[in-house]
C-alpha cells in the first residue's frame, strides 16, 4: 500500500512556506484576485519580489537618505496613521511640524524670530522639495502680480519669466509649464557647470518674477555664487530699476553648507533672498518625503495663496498643493533635530564630506579620470573620463552594477551636453569602509575594460534624480 502524504491544510504550522497557492499558481498583477490571501503568505510573496530591487544603500545616484536610527523607524512607523492635514485632530504633530519649520527657519537666518512665538516663522513642511519649489514658485509670481497692480499696470497681459541655469533640476521646468511662466535657461559651458551674475543680470527684465539660485546642484554637487548673483541684482536695481527677488533652491546644500561652511553667505543674510526651499529627506537625513520651504517674512508669502478651512475641525491655513499625507514624515525629521543638534549635524557633515574627499583624490589617482567636483562643497564627487579614453562613463557605470553599485552615469546640461560624467553621492550611511570597497571595485572594472579594447557595454542612459 503506497504511503498517504499527511494532510497539510489541516495544520498550517506544517504547511511548507513556497507550497501554497501563491507559491505555485500565478497571482494576477493588473487586476484584483478573486481570492483573499493570508497576511503572512501576502507579505512574503511581496517582499520576496521586492528582493529584485537594488540595495538602497548601494544607491550612490540618488540624495535621498536610505538609513535611519532604528529609534526613528519605530517613531515613524507609530505615526503612519496620522494625516499631517489633520492639524485640530493631531494637534502636536501640527505643533512638530511648526517646531520643525521654525529650526528650518532659524538655521537659515529668517527675519522676526521669536523663541515664544512659532508663528514668526513663515513656511512649511512638504512632500519634498517639489512641493516646496512649486509654492515658492507661485509665491514670486504673486508678488509680481502684486506690484504692477500696485503701480497701476495691468499684468494680465504680460508673461512672466523665471531666470535660472539650465542645470536646475526637473521640477523647476514642471513649475514653469504648470503655472505659464516662461522659463529662461542660463547654460552652461565646458569647465563651468553653475550660472554667473553676469549671465543673471543680461536675462533679467521687468517680466521677471525671480531668480533661481541653487546650494548644490542635481548635477555635480557645487554651488552657485548666491552672493555675487545678488550682489549684481542690487546694482541692476539701481541702474535700471528692475529690482528682482532671489530664491535659493537648497535642496541638496541646505542642511550641508550651514554646518560644514558656517561662513559663507547664502541665506536671509542676503536682503535679496525672498524664499529658501531645502529637502529634508536628503541631508536632512530623514526617509522620504520631507521638505520645507521658508519665506524671509510674511511679506513675501502672499495671503491670497493662503486657504482657510474649518471641516476638519477648527480653522486651519494651509498653503500646500496636497492635501492628506502621513505625519510620520514631519516626526521623523523632529527626531534628527533633536536627536542630532547643531553639534550632531556638524559632526555627520564634515564626516560625510571627508569621506567624500578621500575618494575624490583616490579617483584623481587614476589617470583616467579628471574631476569635476571633489566633495568640499557638499559630499558629492562628480567625475569624468579624460580624453581618449577607449569606453565611455556608460560603460564603467554599467560594470559597477555587476557589483552592486549604482553610480550614474549622464551628460551634463545645455550646453554641455557632450561631456558625459559620473556622480557619488556620499550619504549617511555610506561609510569609510564602503568607499574603499567601492574604490578597489573600481580599480577592477577599470582593469576589464582596458583588457577588452572596445567599449559598448552599455548605451548611454538617461539620468534620473
Amino acid at each position: 500500500m503506497p504511503h498517504q502524504l499527511p494532510n497539510l491544510s489541516r495544520h498550517s504550522s506544517l504547511t511548507p512556506a513556497y507550497c501554497g497557492r501563491m507559491s505555485n499558481s500565478p497571482i494576477p498583477a493588473l487586476r484584483l484576485p478573486d481570492e483573499s490571501m493570508e497576511p503572512d503568505q501576502t507579505y512574503r510573496f511581496i517582499h520576496d519580489e521586492l528582493m529584485l530591487d537594488g540595495s538602497s544603500r548601494l544607491n550612490l545616484a540618488t540624495f535621498v537618505t536610505t538609513w535611519m536610527d532604528p529609534e526613528a523607524g519605530q517613531l515613524m512607523s507609530e505615526t503612519f496613521d496620522k494625516n499631517m492635514i489633520d492639524k485640530d485632530e493631531y494637534p502636536v504633530t501640527a505643533a512638530i511640524e511648526q517646531r520643525c519649520v521654525c529650526m528650518v527657519a532659524d538655521l537659515f537666518h529668517a527675519e522676526n524670530l521669536r523663541d515664544d512665538d512659532p508663528s514668526t516663522a513663515i513656511g512649511v513642511s512638504t512632500v519634498g522639495s517639489s512641493e516646496a519649489v512649486m509654492l515658492a514658485g507661485l509665491a514670486m509670481k504673486w508678488r509680481w502680480r502684486q506690484k504692477l497692480e500696485a503701480a497701476g499696470q495691468d499684468w494680465k497681459g504680460r508673461t512672466p519669466n523665471l531666470v535660472m541655469g539650465s542645470n536646475v533640476q526637473v521640477v523647476w521646468e514642471k513649475f514653469s509649464r504648470y503655472f505659464d511662466v516662461e522659463a529662461r535657461y542660463l547654460p552652461m559651458e565646458h569647465g563651468r557647470y553653475v550660472i554667473t551674475p553676469e549671465q543673471v543680470v543680461d536675462a533679467v527684465d521687468e517680466n521677471t518674477i525671480g531668480v533661481v539660485a541653487i546650494l548644490g546642484t542635481t548635477f555635480t554637487g557645487e554651488l552657485e555664487p548666491v552672493a555675487e548673483i545678488c550682489a549684481a541684482l542690487d546694482q541692476l536695481a539701481t541702474d535700471k530699476g528692475f529690482d528682482v527677488p532671489v530664491h535659493v533652491d537648497a535642496a541638496s546644500g541646505g542642511f550641508v553648507v550651514p554646518f560644514v561652511h558656517p561662513d559663507l553667505v547664502w541665506d536671509f543674510r542676503l536682503p535679496r533672498v525672498v524664499s529658501i526651499n531645502v529637502s529634508g529627506h536628503k541631508y536632512g537625513l530623514t526617509y522620504p518625503g520631507i521638505g520645507f520651504v521658508v519665506w524671509r517674512n510674511a511679506e513675501h508669502l502672499p495671503e491670497e495663496l493662503v486657504f482657510r478651512v474649518n471641516y476638519l475641525g477648527g480653522d486651519m491655513p494651509t498653503f500646500t498643493l496636497n492635501f492628506s499625507r502621513p505625519g510620520n514624515q514631519v516626526v521623523g525629521q523632529y527626531y534628527n533635530f533633536l536627536r542630532l543638534g547643531r553639534d550632531g549635524y556638524t559632526t555627520v557633515m564634515h564626516c560625510l564630506s571627508d569621506t567624500a574627499q578621500w575618494l575624490a583624490r583616490e579617483l584623481a589617482g587614476m589617470d583616467v579620470f579628471e574631476l569635476i567636483s571633489d566633495g568640499s562643497a557638499i559630499p558629492v564627487v562628480a567625475f569624468t573620463l579624460v580624453k581618449g579614453t577607449k569606453y565611455t562613463v556608460f560603460d564603467v557605470s554599467a560594470l559597477l552594477r555587476s557589483y552592486g553599485w549604482q553610480v550614474p552615469a549622464y551628460t551634463m546640461p545645455d550646453n554641455a551636453t557632450d561631456v558625459a560624467v559620473l556622480r557619488i553621492v556620499v550619504r549617511e550611511g555610506f561609510s569609510a569602509n564602503l568607499a574603499r570597497a567601492l574604490r578597489d571595485d573600481i580599480v577592477e572594472v577599470l582593469g576589464k575594460l582596458d583588457k577588452t579594447g572596445v567599449g559598448g557595454f552599455s548605451d548611454e542612459a538617461h539620468f534620473a534624480h
